[in-house]
């Protein structure tokens, strides 16, 4: 069995080309239904998709790394040879090796952060429920898993690191001499605005406002930290009102135009708006951030205020990569070992013939009236005839070479304990 990775994350790919990939939830199914389809034969597959990578996970008999490239393309609408060269394409134990990365929190953009093993146990479950997560990738997931946990309370891989919702509002204290005096709006209502929300009302601006399409969602969030809800259609009119705006949804397309910021600016007087957008595809529109007094970051662009203390961070990486190591081993052995499964089932099925016929010969004989002690004699007698003939015949016609290797092959098999 066959395992392979397919990806592109924000270190191999630019924000622009990295949306193109971005599944939204809803599409996943599909997609993973898709590319089962585009190989040759069925398939293990798993995707997963965030703001900061795109991975294909697949296992079956071979590799098929060239397939699995060209349904991305597809997928994304874009040249392969474009694709080709911003990803980063991974078998055997490099595969494992990497899951088990990115399931630490190794492989992230803030390094240790635990977010990216929920989204990963979220993108195994939906494989799980559509029936494209088979034996072997769902032992490589759970075996990640393992790891993880075990990287993440053994080692100090989380301590000193800076969260993106935590690299906003360093950013927005750049941009405003107080936090205190800003109006914020937070738009979505997900984990990431969670945390942002969260970051920003420790520092009690003037107020918070949350826009979602979800009310329900915003409402509660909002209750938590005293602040007010908007609809999305509002966004437009009520941009002007706000200092600070944080968006991450799962928009397909922009919410916030070029033209409503130019409109808000107005409004404002040109008094600069300091504007967050962490949602891959990008939930405001790149141009805006082209327009004086408004300050745009991306994903992208937080990583210098991230990589902060990264340096303290060093040596629990090394103890990370040592219990990841181990856990590579102990998969790929366990994969090395699932090529015994055919025979071992065959020996099973051998064996129960074997049983099947015995305990039949028996039925009949007591049904006669034969003696038990006869009979369970005669039962044990026949299987171990039955379980003998294989080795007898190979003593009997071992070639003049291979004799000595026979004899130690079945006093391992029958004389040891």
């Amino acid at each position: 069995m066959a395992v392979w990775t397919l990806g592109l994350n924000h270190r191999t790919a630019p924000i622009d080309l990295r949306e193109r990939f971005a599944f939204a939830s809803e599409r996943l199914e599909q997609c993973l239904s898709g590319l089962r389809q585009k190989f040759e034969s069925h398939k293990e597959v798993t995707i997963l998709s965030t703001c900061n990578r795109t991975e294909i996970y697949c296992a079956g008999d071979q590799t098929q790394l060239p397939q699995t490239l060209a349904w991305l393309a597809e997928a994304g609408k874009t040249p392969i040879d474009e694709l080709a060269s911003h990803t980063y394409r991974l078998e055997g134990d490099a595969s494992a090796r990497h899951a088990f990365r990115v399931a630490s929190g190794l492989d992230s953009m803030v390094l240790g952060e635990s977010q990216i093993l929920g989204q990963l146990k979220d993108a195994v479950k939906l494989a799980t429920d559509t029936g494209s997560l088979g034996t072997t990738l769902n032992q490589l997931f759970q075996r990640s898993f393992a790891v993880a946990k075990e990287v993440r309370s053994t080692t100090e891989i989380g301590a000193h690191s800076i969260s993106m919702a935590a690299a906003c509002v360093r950013l927005a204290s750049g941009i405003f001499e107080n936090i205190k005096d800003t109006h914020i709006l937070f738009v979505g209502a997900g984990e990431m605005v969670e945390l942002c929300v969260a970051h920003f009302a420790t520092k009690s601006p003037r107020s918070i406002t949350i826009a979602n399409r979800s009310a329900e969602r915003a409402d509660a969030l909002a209750a938590l930290h005293g602040g007010k809800c908007i609809a999305l259609a509002d966004l437009p009119k009520r941009l002007h009102e706000f200092d600070v705006v944080i968006s991450c949804t799962a928009s397909t397309l922009p919410l916030i135009g070029l033209g409503a910021v130019q409109s808000a600016l107005r409004a404002r007087k040109n008094r600069p708006i300091f504007m967050v957008d962490l949602a891959v595809p990008r939930d405001i529109e790149p141009e805006v951030k082209k327009l004086s007094n408004v300050f745009l970051y991306t994903v992208d662009d937080l990583k210098d205020i991230i990589q902060i203390g990264q340096e303290h961070r060093q040596a629990a990486v090394l103890d990370a990569e040592v219990i990841i190591d181990a856990g590579v081993q102990k998969f790929m052995l366990w994969l090395e070992h699932r090529k015994d499964v055919p025979l071992i089932r065959e020996l099973n099925l051998q064996a129960d013939a074997w049983r099947q016929a015995e305990l039949s010969k028996a039925r009949k004989q007591i049904e006669k009236g034969h003696d038990l002690d006869a009979v369970l004699e005669s039962l044990s007698m026949g299987l171990m005839k039955k379980m003998l003939n294989g080795p007898l015949r190979e003593l009997h016609h071992a070639q003049s070479g291979q004799i000595d290797i026979t004899h130690e092959a079945i006093r391992h098999m029958f004389l040891k304990d």
